[in-house]
């Protein structure tokens, strides 16, 4: 008999067939080190995956002999995690193009070229993408660049650690408050060692469920495949390998063998041993929202334009006049009170005071006398609102002050009219609820602010029992495992989609943005006192 302790298989009966489909990291090892370096005095501490936290890897020093090497002991695959890069402190001379010492080398994919393995791999110049291949058996000396992304324990765990040596990483916001729980020390900021323990992820024949053994479950066993079938056994796929599937061989009949945790609807319906239908594969729009509140503990929501609910708008805040000149849009004014006092050091300029009202105008530059010396500066023009009258200003555009917005405008308004009419980011409260979610709960939020829309992967799905409605469920946010059916599908059309307004963690929050920001810069910053 096989039993099991905190989701492991700790004992496996003798002739028990066991197809390996994987391996896994199960959890993490963390040495608390200083200057990069461990020392026998060193605390250990162990870290499940799911350890909040974003992290920075830390480049390893020892290099790489090999192409070969490389491709054995590193993550290279089709996702954004999989293209790891590395520099030669030689140069590389290669048929039509030479690696210059120190360029870093993109490493984009393992294929056969000719007859022969290699890796495609790609180094940008003046802005422009070279692509070559480096055969396997290429040699030399191999140093990882230095990674300026972010990351969650999780990605680290499945991209990030070459197979036999371990991982530097550097806590790089901790996204939660210290408790007495956390197993790190407080207010730490230091280097962690991650040394990995790994899972074998396995099915069995009379079985509809993955099998997780860990890697140090004292048991013999022997290889059997070349006189087995393994044909017999199922086949799990994660929703990453169904998404991977042409469009064709859609819609197709699932059972579920591993299904999400959370008690939000759908998730809660996604149980093993559930049959559904997945009708097909698509990208969506969704509306990144935050909870406007002062602390950190904001919850965090993906809204889909289906979202029946109505809005009104709130007023937003603005710390800088710069900010203000980001803000202005041609179709209306922006009307604001001033927060916070400010004393100009030119005459030519306005001191404000706090409650001091503007219309704000247009972006200009003002010629003004400082240290006995005259200078052109950026200032913003406005009007200041008077008790009876209007008068034109100019506020310096280095101006830290603060402003509130004065909101005229008491329409109520659609997702889909908000994303259109105006330019995010936008403050707004639910006015009217959508009364097709049973519990709406951006409803129950004081005010939200729509940060930006973003562009996800989602399959549609229902119950194969009861197809009277559907979901879409996020692909990359969504830890769950199915197998294919070979029955036929009943209903080729979906029924009608659910509305779903999905709450994602602080992680999943930076993540996202992470992803949809990662070809921008950040806007530039207000400009500086003259000096």
């Amino acid at each position: 008999s096989i039993y099991e302790m905190f989701g492991n298989e700790c004992c496996l009966s003798t002739g028990e067939v066991i197809k390996v489909i994987g391996f896994k990291i199960n959890k993490l090892i963390a040495s608390i080190c200083e200057n990069n370096e461990v020392n026998q005095f060193s605390a250990k501490v162990e870290l499940p995956l799911n350890f909040p936290g974003l992290y920075k890897v830390v480049a390893d020093k020892t290099p790489y002999i090999s192409i070969e090497e490389i491709t054995r002991k590193v993550s290279i695959g089709p996702t954004r995690f999989g293209h790891p890069c590395f520099y030669s402190p030689e140069d590389i001379k290669l048929a039509n193009l030479t690696i210059k010492h120190g360029e870093q080398i993109t490493f984009n994919s393992v294929e056969e070229v000719n007859g022969t393995m290699a890796v495609n791999c790609g180094v940008v110049r003046n802005n422009q993408s070279h692509s070559f291949t480096l055969p396997l058996s290429q040699e030399g000396k191999f140093y990882e660049c230095e990674d300026d992304q972010i990351y969650t324990l999780k990605e680290i765990a499945e991209w990030k650690i070459p197979k036999c040596r371990n991982r530097i990483v550097k806590l790089s916001n901790t996204l939660h408050t210290w408790d007495s729980s956390n197993p790190l020390p407080e207010n730490f900021d230091g280097c962690l060692i991650l040394t990995p323990v790994y899972e074998v992820q396995a099915v069995m024949k009379f079985r509809k469920d993955i099998v997780h053994i860990l890697s140090d479950l004292d048991v013999e066993v022997k290889d059997i495949t070349d006189c087995y079938d393994t044909s017999s056994f199922l086949q799990p796929l994660s929703l990453e390998d169904v998404f991977e599937r042409t469009s064709k061989e859609f819609p197709v009949v699932a059972e579920i063998m591993e299904g999400p945790s959370g008690s939000q609807k759908p998730y809660n319906l996604l149980y093993t041993g559930k049959e559904i239908i997945i009708y097909k594969k698509y990208q969506a729009t969704r509306v990144l929202a935050s909870e406007i509140r002062s602390d950190y503990l904001k919850r965090h929501f993906l809204i889909p334009m289906s979202y029946k609910g109505k809005f009104k708008r709130r007023p937003r805040e603005f710390p800088t006049a710069y900010d203000l000149e980001i803000a202005r849009n041609e179709k209306e004014q922006l009307h604001v009170v001033a927060t916070k006092a400010f004393d100009s050091p030119h005459k030519e300029l306005l001191s404000v005071s706090v409650g001091d009202q503007f219309l704000v105008q247009q972006c200009q530059t003002s010629e003004v006398l400082y240290e006995g010396r005259k200078k052109i500066i950026d200032v913003l023009a406005c009007e200041q609102i008077l008790s009876d009258t209007y008068k034109k200003v100019l506020l310096p555009m280095y101006m830290e002050g603060g402003f509130v917005e004065v909101i005229h405008d008491k329409k109520q308004y659609q997702l889909s009219e908000i994303c259109k009419e105006f330019r995010l980011p936008f403050n707004a409260k639910v006015s009217v609820r959508d009364l097709s979610i049973e519990e709406d709960v951006l409803a129950a939020m004081p005010a939200l602010q729509f940060e930006e829309e973003i562009t996800d992967s989602y399959l549609m799905i229902s119950s194969a029992s009861s197809p009277v409605e559907s979901w879409e469920i996020p692909v990359y946010r969504l830890n769950m495992s199915v197998h294919l059916l070979s029955k036929d599908v009943q209903t080729v059309v979906p029924p009608v989609t659910k509305t779903t307004v999905e709450e994602i963690s602080e992680e999943q929050y930076y993540m996202v943005r992470r992803y949809e920001n990662q070809t921008l810069h950040p806007p530039p910053r207000p400009p500086k006192k003259p000096t």
